[in-house]
């Protein structure tokens, strides 16, 4: 289970997508069903019914919040326990659960942590935009052909933002940018993973990148007085497929109606980057000294320390 992506907590959908019915959800090649308890919580099992093999997704939800099979009707609550059997009213029950896995609803978001259980060890410490109170937010979710890993070191650098981002967020680097510029990236560990200060020519250096443990990107957008997050979070699906969740949150332009114009800037930017990032060979990011690297490589040669030290080999 959770092959190469075990042992962490992390958002897996929207939490819009969530509504009456179960919700086929893929994370690292383990396919979950997704649905709300009979308290409003989000239950995630695995989906595939340990009677005979059928999705569960298909099933429906049923008034106690237990996700129902749809194929003999047995019921099993948030933490995988049967709790109903149709004719067989003395079916040793607590011998045919099924495997959950944690969940939690955050910022929006569809939490899980990715080992088999019904507690886990933490719970989810989601970056301070997601959650803030007063903050307008934007979603957006976007589906790409290549690993998790790429898009994940993509959003933690800023060298290829004035080629590939030149029309849109590159603009202005591109046009000052000359063959002699020198970009520095410094990767400062934190807590949560790392900050990423950069200088750019003579300019003050700044901070305007967060990596979060395991998948989560923040870049503080610098306007005067006002708050201006962007998080990208890259979710593995398969080997070749990562699920992109882009939330933007600002205190500013609030009416909802601005809601997609934010959001079509969000899916443009996506956009560019996607094209370039599922023609990358391999699609999962080498051993460090595989590729050729340079100085200002520091932050994406940081998160594959990370990749290979703590997560590639894990197993739930």
């Amino acid at each position: 289970m959770f092959e190469g992506f075990a042992h962490v907590w992390t958002p897996v959908v929207l939490a819009s997508k969530l509504r009456t019915a179960p919700l086929a959800v893929e994370v690292a090649g383990t396919k979950l069903a997704l649905f709300r308890d009979g308290r409003g919580g989000v239950g995630a099992v695995m989906d595939r019914c340990p009677h005979r093999g059928a999705a569960l997704s298909l099933g429906h939800v049923t008034n106690e919040g237990c996700v129902a099979c749809p194929f003999h009707g047995w019921e099993f609550d948030a933490g995988g326990a049967c709790t109903h059997v149709p004719f067989n009213p003395g079916a040793k029950r607590d011998l045919l659960r099924t495997v959950a896995v944690p969940a939690r609803e955050l910022g929006g978001l569809v939490w899980i942590y990715t080992a088999p259980g019904r507690d886990a060890p933490t719970e989810p410490s989601p970056p301070e935009g997601l959650v803030r109170a007063g903050l307008r937010r934007t979603y957006t979710q976007r589906d790409w052909s290549t690993h998790w890993t790429r898009a994940m070191e993509n959003m933690l650098d800023s060298p290829h933002v004035p080629f590939v981002h030149r029309a849109t967020i590159g603009r202005d680097q591109s046009r000052r940018m000359t063959r002699d510029t020198a970009m520095v990236m410094r990767w400062i560990p934190a807590d949560h993973g790392g900050r990423i200060a950069m200088t750019f020519d003579d300019r003050p250096e700044v901070e305007l990148l967060e990596f979060h443990r395991p998948n989560i990107m923040v870049l503080k957008i610098p306007i005067p007085g006002k708050v201006f997050r962007m998080h990208a979070v890259c979710v593995p699906v398969a080997p070749r497929r990562t699920r992109m969740i882009v939330v933007g949150a600002r205190d500013f332009a609030r009416l909802p109606l601005l809601d997609v114009f934010f959001g079509r800037t969000n899916d443009r930017i996506l956009g560019e980057d996607q094209a370039v990032l599922e023609s990358s060979d391999p699609p999962e990011v080498p051993p460090p000294g595989d590729e050729r690297s340079v100085p200002s490589d520091a932050p994406t040669l940081a998160f594959r320390k990370y990749y290979f030290e703590a997560l590639r080999d894990s197993h739930a």
